[in-house]
């Protein structure tokens, strides 16, 4: 949102103002008659990617305890690689799950922008054009066949407890080319591009044009050179995002998002030859398949296209392996209703099923589509209803009362694992904080974290609903961005249904 000139404030600019600071400083959570405030949710789930920024801030920027950092990335390869998106408690830029999290903010915008209120909607789109921008720099030399996935020395980063704005580890950069395939980075850069142009179709038509022609140029990459990016990129991607499903569902994806963007059948013929038919019943970073099936169901449910009748039955079956109550549920719960897909940040893999339900039970409202999941009747009510069940236990309906987006409700995670939020600011502390210092003075405290990391939502708890609130314990106290981005699409569509 802009920043307000110092003399004659607009009413409209005023009220902008004053909900930023009102999202950084209370936490109400509930409405009158004791429901979850869902658009109280959602501008906190869109604010907290302002402090995950990389990059040179700009005067409007709401979380003042964050400052410029990373001015130099991409120096190393004599290209332009700052902005973009931290994609954890780190201070490392990894492509791959930095491009999904794009993907999937620019999703929540045009399948549930609609449900935004303006405000929301504008914060939403430059959340989507500061991960974009990053993109199109990393694409730069796209037609020349190189791909730039990553800067920071992933293994000396993780060796300091520092703040972004203080890091003095090596700036790698890292690419995909001919030389070092990765067509699963490079068709989630392409999807996200293709999506983001999509967001900007209509408001900025220039900028659009420019991230459809990134798009094109990357999925070459990622069709003509073929591999796992972790396989052969170097800096030891495998211990951090390593591609564990492969690039086909990458393919699919990147296909998916470019055929919706261009209306090219030449993608449709490509995504039909892939033969991408393996069972999920997990969406994430790492495996697309069955968020490409839900998007390409869309065509069929939503534009009547029996071409994609595959897709969506695929997608259907991804459905019926998460529901409860389904003889073909491949999915564990908790004694407390929550899904549960792995130890390790538990709630992305929430976040990212559940906007899949949202959007699907979308499509089947729109086409008055039932499914049976053999005995089990599947309606749009009942996906709404098991969603929301999901979003509500991460915003505190749960055993321990507990909010698992920080600065919402009336309990939520102190002591989060987040370098940036657990160290006192610049402008509280000037001084540099070294590598080992952040750690003896800050990593080991008990107390809560100095900054309020607003909206962001941890890997939350595990199998028994038990949550240890240890910043130490980075697999459920870290926040990350691909968990916040599927969100924001659900709280959406959630904050749209209780406003009618």
């Amino acid at each position: 949102m802009p920043l307000l000139p110092s003399s004659s404030p607009s009413r409209a600019g005023l009220v902008l103002v004053v909900a930023v600071v009102s999202l950084l400083s209370c936490s109400s959570h509930v409405s009158a008659d004791g429901r979850h405030d869902y658009g109280d949710a959602l501008a906190k789930a869109i604010l907290f990617f302002q402090g995950q920024r990389s990059g040179r801030l700009p005067p409007d920027q709401a979380v003042t305890w964050r400052s410029h950092s990373g001015l130099s990335d991409g120096w190393a390869a004599n290209v332009d690689l700052t902005g973009g998106y931290y994609d954890g408690g780190d201070n490392v830029k990894f492509g791959f799950p930095m491009a999904f999290t794009t993907t999937m903010l620019s999703w929540s915008v045009l399948e549930h922008g609609g449900r935004m209120p303006t405000h929301g909607r504008d914060a939403a789109r430059a959340a989507v054009r500061w991960g974009a921008d990053y993109l199109l720099k990393a694409a730069a030399r796209a037609a020349a066949g190189t791909l730039y996935v990553g800067v920071g020395d992933a293994d000396a980063d993780h060796r300091c407890w520092e703040r972004p704005e203080d890091m003095d580890t090596p700036r790698t950069v890292y690419a995909v080319s001919a030389s070092a395939p990765g067509s699963d980075v490079a068709g989630e850069t392409a999807a996200a591009l293709a999506a983001a142009s999509m967001v900007f179709r209509a408001a900025d038509k220039a900028y659009a044009r420019r991230l459809l022609d990134a798009a094109r140029a990357v999925m070459g990459i990622a069709v003509r050179y073929q591999g796992k990016y972790s396989d052969h990129v170097g800096g030891n991607v495998g211990a951090y995002y390593a591609s564990y499903s492969g690039y086909k569902d990458e393919l699919l994806w990147g296909s998916a998002w470019l055929l919706w963007a261009t209306k090219n059948t030449s993608y449709l013929n490509y995504l039909n030859s892939l033969a991408a038919n393996d069972g999920v019943d997990m969406f994430s970073w790492d495996n697309k398949l069955a968020g490409a099936r839900v998007l390409l169901a869309r065509r069929t449910l939503v534009d009547g296209d029996r071409r994609f009748d595959t897709f969506r039955q695929q997608a259907e079956d991804f459905i019926c392996r998460l529901q409860p109550n389904s003889p073909s549920s491949t999915t564990q719960y908790t004694p407390g209703g929550l899904m549960h897909k792995s130890g390790y940040a538990n709630l992305q893999y929430v976040a990212s099923a559940t906007f899949l339900l949202t959007t699907y039970a979308k499509y089947m409202a729109v086409s008055k589509r039932v499914f049976y999941c053999h005995t089990l009747r599947v309606t749009s009510k009942s996906l709404r209803a098991l969603a929301k069940k999901q979003v509500d236990y991460i915003l505190g309906d749960n055993p321990l009362g507990m909010s698992y987006m920080v600065n919402y409700g009336a309990r939520w995670p102190q002591r989060i694992h987040h370098r940036a939020s657990s160290l006192p600011s610049v402008a509280a502390h000037p001084a540099h904080i070294g590598c080992q210092e952040g750690f003896q003075s800050y990593y080991y405290s008990g107390g809560a974290n100095p900054n309020v990391h607003t909206g962001a939502v941890v890997g939350g708890p595990d199998e028994r609903d038990a949550y240890p609130d240890d910043r130490a314990d980075y697999s459920r106290s870290e926040p990350t961005t691909y968990t916040n981005a599927p969100l924001v699409g659900c709280l959406a569509y959630l904050a749209g249904k209780s406003n009618k």
